[in-house]
Protein backbone atom coordinates (compact mmCIF):
# COMPACT_ATOMS: atom_id res chain seq x y z
CA UNK A 1 0.00 0.00 0.00
CA UNK A 2 2.02 2.99 -1.10
CA UNK A 3 1.10 6.75 1.02
CA UNK A 4 -1.44 8.00 -0.90
CA UNK A 5 -3.23 4.95 -0.44
CA UNK A 6 -2.62 4.54 3.04
CA UNK A 7 -3.74 8.49 3.86
CA UNK A 8 -7.09 7.47 1.64
CA UNK A 9 -8.04 4.59 3.46
CA UNK A 10 -7.29 6.29 7.07
CA UNK A 11 -9.12 8.74 5.92
CA UNK A 12 -12.29 6.89 4.29
CA UNK A 13 -11.83 4.83 7.62
CA UNK A 14 -12.24 7.77 10.11
CA UNK A 15 -15.28 9.05 8.05
CA UNK A 16 -16.98 5.81 7.93
CA UNK A 17 -16.16 5.38 11.72
CA UNK A 18 -17.72 9.18 12.40
CA UNK A 19 -20.97 8.25 10.19
CA UNK A 20 -21.22 4.91 12.67
CA UNK A 21 -21.33 6.92 15.55
CA UNK A 22 -24.06 9.27 14.36
CA UNK A 23 -26.08 6.45 13.53
CA UNK A 24 -25.44 4.99 16.71
CA UNK A 25 -26.75 8.22 17.95
CA UNK A 26 -29.85 9.24 15.68
CA UNK A 27 -31.00 5.91 14.28
CA UNK A 28 -33.88 7.68 12.97
CA UNK A 29 -31.71 10.21 11.05
CA UNK A 30 -30.12 7.50 9.07
CA UNK A 31 -31.93 4.02 8.47
CA UNK A 32 -35.44 3.53 7.89
CA UNK A 33 -38.03 2.75 10.35
CA UNK A 34 -39.74 5.43 12.82
CA UNK A 35 -36.81 5.94 15.61
CA UNK A 36 -35.09 2.85 14.50
CA UNK A 37 -37.96 0.92 16.38
CA UNK A 38 -39.03 -2.22 14.13
CA UNK A 39 -42.95 -1.66 12.78
CA UNK A 40 -45.20 -3.93 14.23
CA UNK A 41 -48.81 -5.21 13.51
CA UNK A 42 -51.98 -5.66 15.53
CA UNK A 43 -53.34 -8.81 14.20
CA UNK A 44 -56.79 -7.51 14.81
CA UNK A 45 -55.84 -5.64 11.05
CA UNK A 46 -55.71 -9.89 9.81
CA UNK A 47 -58.20 -11.48 11.89
CA UNK A 48 -60.37 -13.40 10.03
CA UNK A 49 -56.62 -14.72 8.10
CA UNK A 50 -55.63 -15.49 11.53
CA UNK A 51 -58.58 -17.37 12.67
CA UNK A 52 -58.23 -19.79 9.87
CA UNK A 53 -54.50 -19.92 9.57
CA UNK A 54 -52.36 -18.09 12.16
CA UNK A 55 -49.00 -20.30 10.94
CA UNK A 56 -50.11 -18.82 7.32
CA UNK A 57 -50.65 -15.39 8.39
CA UNK A 58 -47.82 -15.04 10.48
CA UNK A 59 -45.76 -15.76 7.63
CA UNK A 60 -47.14 -13.36 5.31
CA UNK A 61 -46.91 -10.77 7.67
CA UNK A 62 -43.09 -11.41 8.35
CA UNK A 63 -42.32 -11.37 4.52
CA UNK A 64 -44.10 -8.15 4.24
CA UNK A 65 -41.80 -6.86 6.49
CA UNK A 66 -43.26 -6.45 9.73
CA UNK A 67 -40.73 -7.50 13.01
CA UNK A 68 -43.03 -7.56 15.54
CA UNK A 69 -46.92 -8.17 16.47
CA UNK A 70 -49.58 -7.35 18.65
CA UNK A 71 -51.89 -10.06 20.01
CA UNK A 72 -55.69 -8.91 19.99
CA UNK A 73 -56.63 -12.51 21.56
CA UNK A 74 -54.82 -15.75 21.94
CA UNK A 75 -57.16 -17.97 18.97
CA UNK A 76 -58.23 -20.30 21.51
CA UNK A 77 -54.32 -22.06 21.83
CA UNK A 78 -51.70 -22.52 24.29
CA UNK A 79 -49.35 -19.98 25.04
CA UNK A 80 -46.44 -22.79 24.09
CA UNK A 81 -48.44 -23.23 20.95
CA UNK A 82 -48.22 -19.22 19.63
CA UNK A 83 -44.95 -18.96 20.69
CA UNK A 84 -43.52 -21.49 18.31
CA UNK A 85 -45.99 -20.60 15.40
CA UNK A 86 -44.09 -16.78 16.61
CA UNK A 87 -40.95 -18.34 16.77
CA UNK A 88 -41.50 -20.37 13.35
CA UNK A 89 -42.32 -16.89 11.24
CA UNK A 90 -39.39 -14.96 13.12
CA UNK A 91 -41.33 -12.89 14.62
CA UNK A 92 -41.51 -10.77 18.42
CA UNK A 93 -44.59 -10.38 20.63
CA UNK A 94 -44.28 -7.55 23.21
CA UNK A 95 -48.04 -7.00 23.76
CA UNK A 96 -51.41 -8.62 23.87
CA UNK A 97 -54.78 -7.05 24.58
CA UNK A 98 -57.34 -8.23 27.51
CA UNK A 99 -60.83 -7.06 28.02
CA UNK A 100 -61.58 -5.94 31.79
CA UNK A 101 -63.49 -9.29 32.71
CA UNK A 102 -59.75 -10.82 31.64
CA UNK A 103 -58.04 -8.79 34.36
CA UNK A 104 -61.05 -9.34 37.30
CA UNK A 105 -61.05 -13.08 37.71
CA UNK A 106 -57.71 -15.80 37.21
CA UNK A 107 -55.31 -12.64 36.60
CA UNK A 108 -52.60 -14.73 38.28
CA UNK A 109 -53.42 -17.46 35.40
CA UNK A 110 -53.06 -14.72 32.26
CA UNK A 111 -50.08 -13.21 33.76
CA UNK A 112 -48.43 -16.61 33.95
CA UNK A 113 -49.58 -16.98 30.36
CA UNK A 114 -48.57 -14.05 29.76
CA UNK A 115 -44.85 -14.42 30.66
CA UNK A 116 -44.48 -17.61 28.81
CA UNK A 117 -45.50 -15.91 25.25
CA UNK A 118 -43.26 -13.62 26.34
CA UNK A 119 -44.66 -10.56 26.24
CA UNK A 120 -43.44 -7.28 28.15
CA UNK A 121 -47.13 -5.51 28.21
CA UNK A 122 -50.36 -6.38 28.94
CA UNK A 123 -52.91 -4.05 27.71
CA UNK A 124 -56.49 -3.64 28.83
CA UNK A 125 -58.13 -3.05 25.27
CA UNK A 126 -61.62 -2.15 25.77
CA UNK A 127 -64.29 -1.07 28.37
CA UNK A 128 -68.28 -1.81 27.71
CA UNK A 129 -70.73 0.54 27.36
CA UNK A 130 -72.18 -0.66 31.12
CA UNK A 131 -68.54 0.23 32.76
CA UNK A 132 -68.09 3.96 31.76
CA UNK A 133 -71.73 5.42 31.92
CA UNK A 134 -70.50 7.97 34.50
CA UNK A 135 -67.37 9.50 35.86
CA UNK A 136 -67.88 8.05 38.54
CA UNK A 137 -67.42 5.00 37.04
CA UNK A 138 -64.16 5.89 35.53
CA UNK A 139 -62.63 6.67 39.20
CA UNK A 140 -63.56 3.07 40.20
CA UNK A 141 -62.11 1.81 36.90
CA UNK A 142 -58.65 3.80 38.06
CA UNK A 143 -58.35 2.42 41.43
CA UNK A 144 -59.01 -0.73 39.88
CA UNK A 145 -56.44 -0.26 36.96
CA UNK A 146 -53.98 0.55 40.04
CA UNK A 147 -54.14 -2.88 42.07
CA UNK A 148 -54.02 -4.64 38.25
CA UNK A 149 -50.83 -2.86 37.52
CA UNK A 150 -49.22 -3.25 40.80
CA UNK A 151 -50.18 -7.00 40.16
CA UNK A 152 -48.74 -7.26 36.83
CA UNK A 153 -45.52 -5.23 37.36
CA UNK A 154 -44.77 -7.60 40.38
CA UNK A 155 -44.31 -9.77 38.06
CA UNK A 156 -42.02 -8.39 36.03
CA UNK A 157 -44.62 -6.81 33.17
CA UNK A 158 -46.09 -3.64 32.41
CA UNK A 159 -49.60 -2.93 32.45
CA UNK A 160 -50.91 -0.34 29.39
CA UNK A 161 -54.33 0.71 28.56
CA UNK A 162 -55.55 1.65 25.07
CA UNK A 163 -58.03 3.87 24.91
CA UNK A 164 -60.80 4.36 21.33
CA UNK A 165 -62.84 7.98 21.24
CA UNK A 166 -65.28 7.33 24.28
CA UNK A 167 -62.60 7.86 27.01
CA UNK A 168 -62.72 11.84 25.89
CA UNK A 169 -66.30 11.96 26.54
CA UNK A 170 -66.31 15.32 28.95
CA UNK A 171 -68.43 15.21 32.06
CA UNK A 172 -69.61 18.26 33.49
CA UNK A 173 -66.52 19.63 31.85
CA UNK A 174 -64.26 16.59 33.16
CA UNK A 175 -62.52 14.61 30.00
CA UNK A 176 -62.63 11.15 31.55
CA UNK A 177 -59.47 10.30 29.62
CA UNK A 178 -57.38 12.85 31.42
CA UNK A 179 -59.11 12.28 34.56
CA UNK A 180 -57.95 8.41 34.11
CA UNK A 181 -54.57 10.21 33.89
CA UNK A 182 -54.65 12.27 37.02
CA UNK A 183 -56.06 9.38 39.34
CA UNK A 184 -53.49 6.43 38.11
CA UNK A 185 -49.63 6.03 38.98
CA UNK A 186 -48.09 6.82 36.24
CA UNK A 187 -45.81 3.86 37.07
CA UNK A 188 -48.34 1.23 37.38
CA UNK A 189 -50.52 2.63 34.64
CA UNK A 190 -49.06 3.48 30.98
CA UNK A 191 -51.28 4.18 27.53
CA UNK A 192 -51.05 2.66 24.18
CA UNK A 193 -52.01 5.85 22.51
CA UNK A 194 -54.23 5.02 19.55
CA UNK A 195 -53.50 7.61 17.10
CA UNK A 196 -56.88 6.92 15.08
CA UNK A 197 -59.55 7.18 17.86
CA UNK A 198 -57.66 10.11 19.80
CA UNK A 199 -57.73 12.08 17.03
CA UNK A 200 -61.41 10.80 15.89
CA UNK A 201 -62.32 12.39 19.11
CA UNK A 202 -60.83 15.46 18.24
CA UNK A 203 -57.73 15.47 20.25
CA UNK A 204 -54.62 16.08 19.53
CA UNK A 205 -52.05 13.07 19.57
CA UNK A 206 -49.10 15.15 20.06
CA UNK A 207 -50.75 17.50 22.02
CA UNK A 208 -50.94 14.78 24.54
CA UNK A 209 -47.42 12.86 24.25
CA UNK A 210 -46.09 16.09 24.76
CA UNK A 211 -47.93 16.70 28.23
CA UNK A 212 -47.63 13.57 29.95
CA UNK A 213 -44.36 12.09 28.98
CA UNK A 214 -43.16 8.85 30.08
CA UNK A 215 -46.94 7.54 30.13
CA UNK A 216 -47.00 6.18 26.40
CA UNK A 217 -44.65 3.29 25.52
CA UNK A 218 -46.80 2.16 23.29
CA UNK A 219 -48.95 3.46 20.07
CA UNK A 220 -51.47 2.17 17.69
CA UNK A 221 -50.41 3.83 14.68
CA UNK A 222 -53.76 3.90 12.00
CA UNK A 223 -54.39 6.66 9.69
CA UNK A 224 -57.99 8.59 9.53
CA UNK A 225 -59.80 9.62 6.06
CA UNK A 226 -59.70 13.45 5.86
CA UNK A 227 -63.06 15.80 6.18
CA UNK A 228 -64.53 13.61 9.42
CA UNK A 229 -65.77 15.75 12.18
CA UNK A 230 -65.10 15.05 16.00
CA UNK A 231 -66.99 12.13 17.46
CA UNK A 232 -66.39 10.16 20.72
CA UNK A 233 -69.33 7.95 19.86
CA UNK A 234 -67.78 4.63 19.23
CA UNK A 235 -70.79 3.51 16.93
CA UNK A 236 -70.07 6.75 15.19
CA UNK A 237 -66.19 6.63 15.06
CA UNK A 238 -65.27 3.73 13.00
CA UNK A 239 -65.94 4.76 9.48
CA UNK A 240 -62.60 6.66 8.54
CA UNK A 241 -59.93 3.96 8.96
CA UNK A 242 -57.35 3.93 5.65
CA UNK A 243 -54.02 2.88 5.36
CA UNK A 244 -51.13 4.94 7.32
CA UNK A 245 -49.68 7.70 5.06
CA UNK A 246 -53.13 7.84 3.13
CA UNK A 247 -54.82 9.96 5.81
CA UNK A 248 -54.74 13.27 7.51
CA UNK A 249 -52.50 12.45 10.78
CA UNK A 250 -49.03 13.94 10.96
CA UNK A 251 -47.21 10.62 11.42
CA UNK A 252 -43.54 12.89 11.89
CA UNK A 253 -44.58 14.97 14.34
CA UNK A 254 -46.28 12.36 16.18
CA UNK A 255 -43.22 10.50 16.32
CA UNK A 256 -40.97 13.12 17.20
CA UNK A 257 -42.96 13.61 19.94
CA UNK A 258 -43.06 10.40 21.19
CA UNK A 259 -39.06 10.54 21.04
CA UNK A 260 -37.28 8.23 23.40
CA UNK A 261 -40.54 7.22 25.33
CA UNK A 262 -41.73 5.11 22.90
CA UNK A 263 -40.79 0.94 22.88
CA UNK A 264 -43.07 -0.25 20.23
CA UNK A 265 -45.68 0.38 17.69
CA UNK A 266 -48.51 -1.37 16.04
CA UNK A 267 -49.64 -0.75 12.86
CA UNK A 268 -53.85 -1.61 13.03
CA UNK A 269 -56.64 -0.97 10.84
CA UNK A 270 -59.82 -2.17 12.13
CA UNK A 271 -61.16 -2.15 8.51
CA UNK A 272 -59.96 -2.41 5.13
CA UNK A 273 -61.68 -1.67 1.80
CA UNK A 274 -58.93 -3.86 0.19
CA UNK A 275 -57.43 -7.17 1.38
CA UNK A 276 -56.08 -6.64 5.21
CA UNK A 277 -52.55 -7.99 4.19
CA UNK A 278 -52.63 -5.45 1.20
CA UNK A 279 -53.92 -3.03 3.50
CA UNK A 280 -50.81 -3.72 6.04
CA UNK A 281 -48.55 -3.92 3.60
CA UNK A 282 -49.27 -0.50 2.13
CA UNK A 283 -48.98 0.98 6.03
CA UNK A 284 -45.68 -1.16 6.85
CA UNK A 285 -43.98 0.55 3.30
CA UNK A 286 -44.76 3.93 4.11
CA UNK A 287 -43.76 3.85 7.72
CA UNK A 288 -40.68 1.81 6.78
CA UNK A 289 -39.15 4.28 4.28
CA UNK A 290 -40.62 7.77 6.58
CA UNK A 291 -37.71 9.51 8.19
CA UNK A 292 -38.27 11.10 11.23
Amino acid sequence: MNSITRRSFLRDGALGLTAASLAARWPQRGFADPLGLPVGLQLYTVRKQADKDLDGTLHAVAEIGYKEVELPGFFKKRASEIRKSLDAAGLACPSAHYETPDLRTGLDGRIDYAKELGLSYMVCAFLKPKERKTLDDFRHLADFFNKVGEQIQKAGLQFCYHAHNFEYTSFDGVVAFDDLLQHTDPSLFKIELDCYWMSRAGRDPVEYLKKYPGRFPLLHIKDMKPGHPPTTDLMKGGDAFTEVGRGSIDWKAIFQAAGGDLKHYFVEQDLCERPPLESAKISYEYLHNLQV
